[in-house]
């Protein structure tokens, strides 16, 4: 049903009355008609959901989906720890220990300790600055950053054992996930960062969980969740890209602490006329949202990256260090590297000339030529040192990446062109770390020791990954926060 615009009807009538086509009673009795007609009612979106989280039991949670919880936790404690040497994280922790409370949590490699909720502000922002966390693939939201950096702060000031922790990130995870189904893609193309948008959903969720929020008090926690969208896609490139997932998780953990002492908001926050849905989106699909909670798990979805940069720019890395290893591609005799890739490609990553780290996470152009002169694309690929290399920013300038409508986002058409005139093809289907050729554990494993060797120790490491895969074991969540604290 179109939706009734006062104003237009009002012009119309108006319009009608002048013309001689109606009287002016007849207008009147129309437009009292239409106000009166009733509008669609949305299913009770936000007290389902809330329902569901409230009553979801660790013991009802599938092996699988415990299994991929697991991945999850692991991946986001290794780019946590690898992110908290960046300059971002250094600048977060001296502009914010003036004013931070007591020392409730950690900061995930290193030795400083803050209350919570700038505790998860922090550890939010270095999961996310590599831009190396995890990736729901239908909406590319990075649900651990959000929801983790949460409920491990919290754990530290409330302990909570594994079981109810890795229950508490299932369902943090499957509800900002259900919630960026319902408004993806159109919410993403108005300019928001999901991540942000989303994820302070699953922050207030898994940290609501934690805290015994009652049904009604996690409707509340939701609804002020709701109130604190952040991000938007402007920001990408910059500080602030890591910006939006650390106070998606922050602002969470201080919806879901507002509601447990009864903070009250509107019941129909989620799905009402006013409401976030309708109002940050055009698109909404509740049944995205409340259909199959409790049997299908969007946390089966999760990806983790093997490339540290923006997920559209993987099969290109891919294909490039692919083509460089099978044929022993010199960097200085590649003539031009030739992409058919995603519209999307190109509109979030077509900087050409990226002058900083962050910047060359999103730029195809550097990705490729760091990719083939050095046979990676890891967090020191994408680094300032990376981006001003001689060598990289000679390459890059022989980059062309043509858009073609037909090409998927997980998928690119490369055609390497040397000296000599060969030319050298590669296409891919699905990169490193998709669903279809997923990261394995080792691989996990492999990633999170490259991030944190550089703040923890050899035995450590060996620690806190076995730690992570022991979760549920675990008397107290926390323990995975202090062993991620250098010696």
């Amino acid at each position: 049903m179109a939706t009734f615009d006062r104003r237009t009807f009002l012009r119309t009538a108006t319009t009608a009355v002048v013309a001689g086509a109606v009287t002016p009673d007849l207008a009147v009795k129309s437009m009292e008609n239409d106000l009166a007609a009733p509008a669609p009612t949305p299913p009770e979106v936000t007290k389902i959901l809330a329902r569901y989280i409230v009553s979801a039991r660790y013991e009802d949670l599938p092996a699988h989906v415990r299994k991929e919880g697991l991945r999850t936790l692991l991946n986001w404690v290794g780019v946590a720890v690898g992110g908290s040497r960046h300059e971002t994280v250094n600048i977060a922790v001296e502009a914010l220990a003036p004013f931070s409370g007591p020392p409730q949590a950690s900061i995930l490699g290193r030795r400083e300790r803050f209350d919570a909720m700038n505790a998860a502000f922090i550890n939010g922002v270095s999961s996310h600055i590599f831009d190396y966390d995890d990736t729901h693939p239908k909406t590319i939201i990075h649900p651990a950053g959000p929801v983790v950096s949460a409920i491990l702060a919290l754990a530290e000031h409330r302990p909570t054992d594994g079981r109810n922790f890795l229950n508490a990130l299932v369902l943090g995870v499957e509800t900002e996930c259900r919630i960026g189904n319902a408004v993806y893609p159109d919410h993403y193309d108005r300019g928001w960062h999901i991540t942000g948008t989303a994820g302070v959903f699953g922050a207030a969720a898994s940290a609501g969980k934690l805290l015994g929020l009652s049904e009604q008090q996690m409707i509340w926690a939701l609804g002020l969740a709701a109130s604190q969208p952040v991000g938007f896609r402007e920001s990408f490139g910059s500080m602030n890209k890591s910006f939006n997932p650390g106070r998606a998780a922050s602002n969470g953990l201080f919806a879901a602490f507002l509601a447990s002492k009864n903070f009250t908001s509107s019941d129909q926050m989620i799905e009402a006329k006013r409401g976030w849905a309708t109002t940050i989106s055009t698109k909404h699909d509740y049944k995205e949202i409340i259909d199959g909670l409790g049997k299908h798990y969007e946390s089966t979805l999760n990806t983790y990256k093997a490339f540290a940069c923006g997920i559209v720019m993987h099969p290109a890395i891919d294909a490039a260090i692919q083509l460089r290893d099978q044929y022993s591609v010199n960097a200085g005799r590649v003539q031009s590297v030739h992409l058919r890739v995603n519209p999307l490609v190109l509109e979030l990553t077509g900087k050409k000339t990226p002058t900083t780290g962050l910047e060359g996470k999103f730029s195809i152009y550097h990705a490729v030529a760091v990719a083939i002169v050095e046979g990676a694309a890891g967090e020191r690929q994408f680094s300032d040192r990376a981006v001003h290399d001689p060598t990289i920013v000679q390459l890059r300038s022989r980059v062309v990446p043509v858009i073609d409508t037909n090409i998927q986002l997980s998928q690119v058409e490369m055609t390497m062109v040397l000296e000599d005139g060969r030319q050298l093809v590669k296409s891919i289907q699905h990169a490193k770390g998709t669903l279809e050729a997923p990261m394995t554990d080792g691989d996990i494993e492999s990633k999170f020791t490259d991030l944190a060797k550089e703040s923890l120790s050899p035995a450590q490491i060996r620690t806190l990954v076995d730690l992570c895969w022991n979760l549920e074991k675990l008397p107290s969540a926390s323990a995975i926060a202090k062993a991620a604290v250098p010696l």
